[in-house]
C-alpha cells in the first residue's frame, strides 16, 4: 500500500508518525527495547501530547532477528497466528561502548545495532557485513484518509540487491519494482493475483524477511521508495523477522526451521499422474481405456486422478460417487489397485446446498456463519455454497470422517482444490479475525486433510495435490500451479510461479502438463511434457479436453515415454533431493540464484532451474526448438547426448521435441537407477554411479536409499582413476561409469574406472 506522494510528501489525508528521537534503549537478558518519540525531545515539555513508538528486538532461533514495532498495545489479538518455532537460542545483548554508541543484539551470525540517541536507526549485519537496515524515515505508524491505522517498515536495498519469493507469483521472478498484495485469490496464472501468498521474501544480499501477519500484507519492493523494500499491515503492531544467510540456501534452511519443513512424500508420487480432466465426459470405461492405452503404448503410469465430476453435479462436496457414471466405486478402485495404480480424488472445503452434508453441517454448527447466526452462502462455484469452519475442532473431525470413508474404500490421495475464496464478513467458531483468517484458512484446510492421510497411510506416505497455501503450507506437500492457459507464454509464467514458490520455502511443486484452459497444440504439449516430467511432480490434466498423449500425435507418445522413463531412472537421485527438502528445507526445483548466488549472470534467470544441486533444466518455450540457456561456471555435460558446454555464459541451442538442455554440473556423481517402469523400486540395487567432471583429488560421498537401507558410496579420483567404495546396505549389483562409457560392475563393495 502506498502512503506517499513522491519521496517528500504524504498522500492527501495520510498521517505518518515516525521515530524521530530515541528516548531510551532498555537492555533485557535476551532482548532490547527502544522507545522513540515522534517529535523533538529537547525539553520536558516536548514529551506532552507526543506519541511514542516502541521497537523491540529479540530472537526466536539462531540467526533470526525478531523486530516488533508498536504504537498502542491495548488491542485484542483474536488470531489466527503463524505457528513458528522458538528455540530459545543463545543471544548476546550489549549496551553502548566507548567506541560505539549503539546497543547490539547478536544471534548466531546476525548482529543488530540500534541507535541509543538521536533518530531511530537499525543496522543488520550478517557475518560482520551490513546487509540491510532501517531509519526513522522507514518506520511509520500510519493513519490513512479513511482513519484506518497501519504500521509500515522500509528495509534498505543495496545497488545490486534482488528480491524473490512472496509466494507463487507469476509476475517477473525478480520482484524489484513490483507492488505485491499478500491476499489469496483464484486469479489464474496470467494475473498478478496468486493462490499461494507468503509474506516472506528472499534476497541475494545475505538475508530474507518474514512478516508475521497471516492476513493482508502489502509490499512495495523498490517501488514506492526505490532504495527500500516496504511492507505494511493494518492495525497498531507490526512484527517481522530477518533471517540470516549468507547464502540463499542458509536463509531457506533457517526460514523452514522457523515455519516448518516439508514432509517426506512417497516415492510413488514422483511417477506420472493422469487425470480425467475437469469438464470432460467420463465413466469407468473411459478411465480404463486411458489406463489400457497407456499400458499398450509402454507409458509408465503411477497415479490416476478423478477430478470434480466423480461426484454428482450441484452436490460438491458430498463425497459420494456419481452412481450414474461409477455404479461400483469400490470395485473400480480395487481394479485400479490391481493395475498397480494409486488413486487420487478431487475435493474442496465447500459444501453445496444440494449436498446432504449441508443440512448435517448446519444442524451441527460446522459451517461458517454470518454475524446474525445464518450460514454464510453464495452461488459462485457451487449453488448455495457454504464453507466448513476448520477453526472448530469438531467440524474438522467431521470433515475428516467423510474423507476417512473414502480412504477405507481405496482412495490414496486427495487433490485439495480451492481454499482461496474465503469471506471476511463472517464470524469464526474460535473468534478469529476474518481479515487474518482469509489467507490462513488454507493452512487449516490442508493440515486437516494431510493429518488424516498421515494417520491412515503412515508418515512418509501422505501426499496432497494442493492449490492454495500460506506461510508454513510447505509442511503439507505437494502444491501445483493452478489454472494456466495452454500456451508457451503460460508455460513460462507457470515456471516463474514455481520458482517464486521455491524461493518461499516450498520443497515440491507441479503444474498441469499442456496447460489447463483450452487445448494445446501438439508442439506446446510436447515441450510441456519435457518440462513437466523434469519437475518434482508430474501430472497430465486439463479443463475441457483429455491429456492422453495419443490425442495429440504419435510423437507425443514417444516424448512421453522418453521423459517418463528418464525421470524414473533418476529416482535414486530425485528421492535423495526430496529427502533434502524434508531435512533441510531446500526445494527440489531451485532457482539458479539459489545454487549460484555469487554469479551475477544467474540473478535474474527465470526460464530455467536446477533440479536438485546437480541437474540444470532449461524448458524449451518455442515450437522450433530454439532455446537460450545460461550455463554457470565450468564445463557442463548434457545428460541426453554427452555434449559439453562451458560457462559462465549464455548458449543458444536448438532441440527436437525429444530433447532439451539437461546439463549435469561438473563435479557430480549421479546415481542412475536400474528401472524405468515405476518410481517406487529398490533404488540401490542395480544403481549406476555416473561421474561428470570430477576434479583430480576429488573425495566425496553419495547416498542412495535402498529397500534394505542406506548405501553410502565414497567416490575418489586419483589422476585418471576413479574409485567407489560402498558401505552400509550394499546391494549385490551396482556399477560405476563415466559420463559416456559403459558401466563397470562392482566387485562386492568396490568399483574402479579409468577416465579417458
Amino acid at each position: 500500500m502506498k502512503f506517499t506522494d513522491g519521496y517528500w510528501q504524504n498522500l492527501p489525508g495520510v498521517d505518518v508518525l515516525r521515530p524521530r528521537a530515541v528516548d531510551e534503549v532498555v537492555l533485557g537478558e535476551r532482548s532490547l527495547t527502544a522507545y522513540a518519540g515522534t517529535g523533538r525531545l529537547a525539553t520536558r515539555g516536548d514529551t506532552l501530547n507526543s506519541p511514542l513508538i516502541t521497537i523491540t528486538l529479540d530472537s526466536p532461533a539462531e540467526g533470526v532477528l525478531g523486530v516488533t514495532v508498536e504504537h498502542h498495545r491495548g488491542g485484542v489479538d483474536p488470531g489466527p497466528a503463524f505457528a513458528l518455532a522458538d528455540d530459545a537460542p543463545h543471544v548476546v545483548v550489549t549496551g553502548p561502548t566507548a567506541g560505539d554508541a549503539r546497543a547490539t543484539l547478536t544471534t548466531g551470525n546476525l548482529t543488530a545495532r540500534v541507535a541509543t540517541t538521536g533518530e531511530w536507526a537499525l543496522d543488520i549485519e550478517v557475518d560482520g557485513q551490513v546487509v540491510t537496515g532501517s531509519t526513522s524515515r522507514g518506520v511509520g505508524v500510519v493513519t490513512d484518509a479513511a482513519g484506518r491505522p497501519f504500521v509500515r517498515e522500509q528495509l534498505a536495498l543495496g545497488v545490486a540487491d534482488h528480491v524473490y519469493g512472496l509466494g507463487e507469483r507469476f509476475t517477473p521472478f525478480v520482484k524489484n519494482g513490483q507492488t505485491v498484495d499478500v491476499w489469496n485469490a483464484d486469479g489464474g496464472t496470467s494475473s498478478e493475483q496468486a493462490y499461494k501468498n507468503v509474506p516472506f521474501y528472499l534476497t541475494d544480499a545475505g538475508y530474507g524477511v518474514l512478516v508475521d501477519h497471516p492476513g493482508h500484507v502489502s509490499f512495495e519492493i523498490a517501488s514506492e521508495v526505490v532504495s527500500r523494500t516496504q511492507f505494511s499491515v493494518p492495525g497498531q503492531r507490526l512484527r517481522y523477522y530477518v533471517v540470516a544467510g549468507p547464502d540463499p540456501k542458509d536463509v531457506l534452511r533457517r526460514y523452514t526451521a522457523l515455519t516448518g519443513r516439508p514432509a517426506r512424500v512417497p516415492d510413488w508420487s514422483y511417477g506420472l499422474w493422469l487425470s480425467t480432466s475437469f469438464t470432460t465426459d467420463y465413466d469407468e470405461a473411459t478411465v480404463m481405456s486411458f489406463i489400457d492405452g497407456m499400458a499398450e503404448r509402454g507409458l509408465p503410469l503411477s497415479v490416476f486422478h478423478f477430478d470434480c465430476f466423480w461426484m454428482r453435479r450441484f452436490h460438491w462436496c458430498d463425497f459420494v460417487w456419481d452412481p450414474a457414471t461409477f455404479p461400483d466405486p469400490e470395485g473400480m478402485l480395487r481394479r485400479l489397485h490391481e493395475r498397480d495404480l494409486q488413486v487420487c480424488v478431487w475435493i474442496n472445503p465447500y459444501i453445496a446446498q444440494r449436498s446432504h452434508l449441508f443440512e448435517e453441517g448446519r444442524e451441527l454448527g460446522y459451517l461458517v456463519k454470518r454475524a446474525d447466526g445464518s450460514v454464510w452462502q453464495w452461488d459462485l462455484w457451487q449453488a448455495g455454497m457454504a464453507l466448513v469452519d476448520f477453526t472448530n475442532p469438531d467440524a474438522t473431525a467431521w470433515y475428516q470422517s467423510k474423507l476417512r470413508a473414502l480412504l477405507d474404500t481405496g482412495v490414496d490421495a486427495f487433490k485439495t482444490d480451492f481454499g482461496e475464496r474465503i469471506p471476511t464478513d463472517v464470524v469464526w467458531h474460535d473468534g478469529s479475525d476474518p481479515e487474518r483468517m482469509h489467507n490462513y484458512y488454507t493452512q487449516l484446510y490442508n493440515k486437516a486433510v494431510f493429518d488424516l492421510l498421515e494417520e491412515v497411510k503412515g508418515e512418509g506416505e501422505a501426499v496432497l495435490f494442493a492449490r492454495s497455501a500460506t506461510a508454513g503450507g510447505q509442511q503439507f506437500p505437494v502444491h501445483w500451479g493452478g489454472d494456466c492457459e495452454s500456451t508457451f507464454v503460460s508455460m513460462a509464467e507457470s515456471l516463474r510461479g514455481g520458482l517464486s514458490l521455491a524461493s518461499s520455502g516450498f520443497g515440491y511443486w507441479s503444474h498441469d502438463i499442456g496447460g489447463f484452459e483450452g487445448t494445446p497444440d501438439a508442439a506446446v504439449f510436447k515441450r510441456w511434457l519435457a518440462f513437466g516430467l523434469l519437475s518434482s511432480h508430474s501430472r497430465l490434466h486439463g479443463s475441457s479436453s483429455y491429456r492422453v498423449p495419443w490425442a495429440f500425435d504419435e510423437e507425443s507418445v514417444k516424448v512421453t515415454q522418453r521423459f517418463t522413463e528418464l525421470k524414473l531412472s533418476l529416482m535414486p537421485y530425485l528421492s535423495g533431493v526430496g529427502r533434502e527438502a524434508h531435512t533441510d528445507g531446500l526445494p527440489v526445483m531451485r532457482p539458479m540464484v539459489v545454487e549460484f548466488p555469487d554469479e551475477p549472470g544467474a540473478a535474474a534467470v527465470d526460464t530455467q532451474y536446477m533440479l536438485g544441486e546437480s541437474l540444470l533444466v532449461a524448458p524449451v518455450f518455442t515450437a522450433d526448438g530454439d532455446v537460450d540457456v545460461y550455463v554457470p561456471e565450468g564445463e557442463w555435460t548434457s545428460l541426453l547426448d554427452g555434449s559439453v558446454v562451458s560457462g559462465p555464459r549464455w548458449h543458444r541451442q536448438r532441440h527436437g521435441f525429444d530433447s532439451l538442455p539437461l546439463l549435469v554440473r561438473p563435479g557430480t556423481v549421479l546415481p542412475v537407477g536400474a528401472r524405468t517402469d515405476r518410481p517406487d523400486y529398490d533404488h540401490a540395487t542395480g544403481v549406476t554411479l555416473r561421474v561428470f567432471g570430477l576434479p583430480d583429488g576429488y573425495d566425496g560421498e553419495t547416498v542412495v536409499r535402498g529397500v534394505a537401507g542406506e548405501v553410502r558410496f565414497r567416490v575418489t579420483r586419483d589422476g585418471a582413476t576413479v574409485r567407489a567404495e560402498a558401505t552400509g546396505a550394499v546391494p549385490d549389483a551396482w556399477a560405476l561409469a563415466d559420463a559416456l562409457g559403459a558401466p563397470v560392475p562392482a566387485q562386492g563393495g568396490t568399483a574402479e574406472i579409468t577416465l579417458r
